[in-house]
């Protein structure tokens, strides 16, 4: 799989003095949500800020950034709705629309790149802000294939000064995951031997009507690389995590953040990634060869079971049912941790042992984690603006998180691929068991499963790395 960017560390730390952040050429008021006002920055230190993806994670975004000390002086959407909201809402109307987002690419002002939009759209802008010399904060999941992930990676590599980081805010959240990775790695519960990562199921679904696309949205530019197709409003916007053309369900949706949580668990012992998937799932829609049979309904799998085994033993399960969240096994307890909760015998303990004052300290890369809010979004943003200003790493880094979404692109494989368990009921499927060659980067002896690895992608629309 992807190996750990020590050498990016050091190289950071080299270039820090000589790297120079595009600060914004105005400053704006925060955008302060809920939470108290956050310390003035001076103008000198504001960063300014694109933002590609103007939905309800993009605005999300890019209010939050606004409240750390940038400014919003650039939207981009291809829905005009989008850029209208967005740039009222978080940029006072100050910011300049574009429905091109290689136009906001060019402008030498922009320090930092947010890419909030559909997961189909993440790998292309995200190469080409890289390019462009922007530091970037990218969504999850970074790909929609296994090799798209190639392709950040090597393009991520050719630019080690590039600061990037993932929109997975569980990495900072002090109040749950990190205490529970802070047990983990401090012994508390053992030897790792299991990690389950319940993450939900696609909503029901039913006949969508083809029509014609809104004035306002540019259907053609919103499908990208993916298959031309009649409109759906289903397809589009906030429903687009249910169809495989453009994501990959629950499996990448919940999966891109527990999936990454249990991967930083397991650490070392998953090695170079996954010996054997196996599992069984239903969808809503018949399969073959790999691609549904059904046009207007959703198609990512509504049930699942997958299982994930590694080299040294250690079991890595995605599946739909069970309280949405992350049970973690060792050979000493176990504990179980979600956005609301840590539970389990090895946490009620830490009032008798606690644990050592740089304990979180030790998880989050050396570094205090911030306490600015309870919930970890906000102190992922603190930390990644800060990250920009002093050229480190951030805690959602490119190699982790692709260990992890590779896992859940390959697990939505096992399960497309699958046959149906029952004559009378072709929605039900054992997977096809896949093994995994990670010096080849391919599924030993199945070449129709490492075909799915990469997608051909649509005319004007490919992805360059």
């Amino acid at each position: 799989m992807y190996k750990s960017s020590t050498s990016r560390r050091d190289f950071l730390k080299k270039s820090a003095v000589a790297s120079a952040v595009p600060v914004a050429s105005f400053a704006v008021p925060y955008f302060a949500w809920t939470e108290k006002a956050y310390p003035n920055f001076a103008k000198n230190d504001r960063i300014a800020v694109g933002v590609i993806g103007c939905g309800a994670m993009g605005k999300g975004d890019a209010g939050r950034a606004k409240f750390h000390g940038a400014d919003i002086v650039a939207v981009c959407d291809v829905d005009s709705t989008h850029t209208d909201i967005a740039n009222k809402k978080v940029a006072d109307g100050k910011a300049d629309k574009y429905s091109d987002y290689r136009k906001l690419l060019e402008r030498d002002d922009i320090g930092v790149v947010i890419v909030a939009t559909p997961d189909h759209w993440h790998t292309r802008p995200l190469i080409d802000a890289i390019k462009a010399g922007k530091e970037v904060y990218c969504e999850k999941p970074l790909t929609l294939t296994v090799g798209e992930g190639e392709l950040v990676q090597k393009v991520f590599a050719d630019h080690p000064d590039r600061i990037v980081q993932v929109g997975t805010q569980q990495r900072s959240d002090v109040v749950f995951f990190l205490k529970a990775l802070a047990l983990v790695q401090e012994g508390r519960l053992g030897k790792i031997k299991r990690v389950q990562c319940a993450v939900g199921a696609t909503p029901a679904t039913m006949d969508y009507k083809k029509t014609q696309p809104p004035a306002h949205l540019n259907w053609d530019n919103w499908l990208g690389q993916t298959p031309k197709v009649d409109y759906i409003p289903e397809r589009c916007h906030n429903n687009f995590r249910w169809w495989y053309e453009y994501s990959g369900g629950k499996m990448t949706d919940w999966g891109a953040h527990h999936v990454d949580i249990a991967r930083w668990v397991i650490g070392d012992e998953a090695g170079d990634g996954p010996v054997r998937i196996t599992g069984t799932a239903t969808h809503s829609v018949p399969f073959k060869d790999g691609y549904p049979t059904i046009d207007n309904q959703y198609n990512t799998a509504q049930e699942f079971n997958i299982t994930c085994k590694f080299s040294s033993g250690v079991e890595l399960v995605m599946r739909h049912d069970t309280d949405n969240g992350i049970l973690i096994e060792g050979t000493k307890g176990r504990i179980f941790v979600n956005r609301g909760k840590l539970t389990g015998k090895p946490v009620e303990e830490i009032e008798n042992n606690p644990l050592p004052s740089d304990a979180l300290k030790k998880v989050y890369k050396g570094v205090e984690p911030y306490t600015d809010n309870k919930w970890g979004w906000s102190n992922h943003w603190h930390q990644y603006l800060d990250c920009v200003r002093e050229r480190r790493e951030p805690i959602s880094d490119v190699a982790s998180h692709l260990q992890a979404i590779d896992l859940c692109h390959m697990a939505n494989l096992c399960i497309r691929l699958g046959e149906p368990i029952r004559a009378d009921d072709p929605t039900k499927v054992k997977g096809r068991p896949l093994t995994w060659d990670p010096a080849k980067r391919l599924f030993v002896a199945d070449e129709q499963a490492s075909s799915f690895l990469k997608r051909k992608q649509r005319a004007g629309y490919e992805i360059v790395g």
